[in-house]
C-alpha cells in the first residue's frame, strides 16, 4: 500500500496542533485534505472518520482514568449519536448525484468548521470561568434526557456528513445544558462518547461512502507521533494564544469552503479578531473583579 509523504508531513503538522489544544482532528484535518491536497469531500470526510475511530478510544481512555467522565450521560448522548452517525453518510448520498453530494459535503463541513471555532471560544471561556470555581462531582450532576438525546442526533449526524462535530458542537450544547461541569469534565464526557459516535460514523463509510485506504493510512503514520509530540509540549506552548490562531484559521477554512469572496472573507476575519480581542478582555477584566470581590477565609490558628 502506497504512503503520500506530502499528506503524511501535514497531517503530523495538524496533529501537533491537536495535541497542543485538545481541538478535535477532523476540524483541521478534513479542510487540510480539501484545501491543500484535492482530496474529493466525501473521501477526505470517509478517511478521517476511520483513522480518527482508531485515535479516540486512546484520548478516552485517559480520561476514564482521570474520573473526568459522567458515563450516564455518555449513554444519553449515545443513544442518539451512534445510529445518527452510521446515518449520516446516507444524508451526504441523499443531495443527488456525485458532483451534488460532493458539494454538498463541502458546504456541511464549512457550517461545521464555524461551529468549530465556537466550540474553541467557548472552551476559552470556561478554561478563565473555571479558575474561580470550586470542582464539581461529575458523576453528580442531573441529567436531562430528551435534550441529550437531542444533541447526540443532531452531533452524530454532523459527524457522519462532515467528521466534524464531536469536539464542537456537541461540546458548545453541553455547556448550555450542563453549566455546573468544569472544562476537563465536559472534554471528557465528550470525547467518551465520541468513541462508539466515531466508530460508528467510520463504519457507515467504510459500508457505503468513499474510504480511500492510502489516505487512511498516512493520516494515522503522521497523526500519531504528531498528536503525541503535541501532548507532551503542550504545558510550556502559549495555549491561549494558539487557541486564538487556530480560531482564525479555521473561520478561514469555513469561509473559503462556503464560497465567501476574499474581499468578505477578509472583512469577516478582521471583524473577529476585534470583536474577539474585546470579549476577552472584558471576560478577564469580569473575572478577575469576581476573583477579587471573593472573601478571604481568616487563618485558623491552634489553640493553645
Amino acid at each position: 500500500m502506497t504512503v503520500d509523504l506530502p499528506l503524511l508531513i501535514g497531517s503530523f503538522l495538524v496533529a501537533v496542533i491537536v495535541g497542543l489544544t485538545g481541538m478535535g482532528g477532523g476540524a483541521l484535518m478534513t479542510p487540510m485534505m480539501l484545501l491543500f491536497f484535492n482530496v474529493p469531500p466525501l473521501a477526505a470526510v470517509s478517511s478521517d472518520l476511520v483513522a480518527s475511530a482508531v485515535m479516540k478510544p486512546i484520548g478516552g481512555y485517559m480520561h476514564l482514568r482521570r474520573g473526568t467522565v459522567n458515563l450516564n450521560l455518555v449513554a444519553w448522548l449515545c443513544a442518539g449519536s451512534v445510529p445518527a452517525a452510521f446515518c449520516g453518510v446516507f444524508l451526504a448520498r441523499a443531495f443527488g448525484e456525485q458532483a451534488a453530494a460532493q458539494q454538498a459535503v463541502k458546504y456541511a463541513l464549512g457550517i461545521a468548521l464555524l461551529l468549530a471555532v465556537a466550540g474553541l471560544v467557548a472552551k476559552a471561556c470556561l478554561a478563565l470561568r473555571d479558575r474561580s470555581r470550586p470542582d464539581v462531582d461529575v458523576a453528580a450532576i442531573t441529567i436531562r434526557p430528551g435534550p441529550t438525546l437531542l444533541v447526540g442526533v443532531l452531533g452524530g449526524a454532523t459527524v457522519g456528513v462532515s467528521s466534524v462535530g464531536a469536539g464542537s458542537l456537541i461540546i458548545v450544547a453541553l455547556l448550555a445544558l450542563y453549566p455546573a461541569l468544569k472544562a476537563n469534565q465536559l472534554v471528557g464526557t465528550d470525547l467518551v462518547q465520541a468513541v462508539p459516535l466515531v466508530t460508528a460514523a467510520a463504519l457507515g463509510h467504510l459500508l457505503f461512502g468513499d474510504f480511500q485506504p492510502h489516505l487512511t493510512t498516512s493520516l494515522l503514520l503522521g497523526s500519531i507521533p504528531g498528536v503525541y509530540l503535541g501532548a507532551r509540549i503542550s504545558s510550556r506552548a502559549p495555549g491561549a494564544a494558539v487557541r486564538a490562531v487556530l480560531a482564525v484559521v479555521l473561520l478561514a477554512s469555513a469561509l473559503k469552503l462556503l464560497d465567501v469572496g476574499n474581499t468578505a472573507t477578509a472583512w469577516i476575519l478582521c471583524g473577529a479578531v476585534v470583536a474577539g480581542a474585546a470579549g476577552w478582555y472584558a471576560l478577564r477584566r469580569s473575572t478577575a473583579r469576581h476573583t477579587a470581590d471573593k472573601p478571604t477565609p481568616a487563618p485558623s490558628h491552634p489553640v493553645g
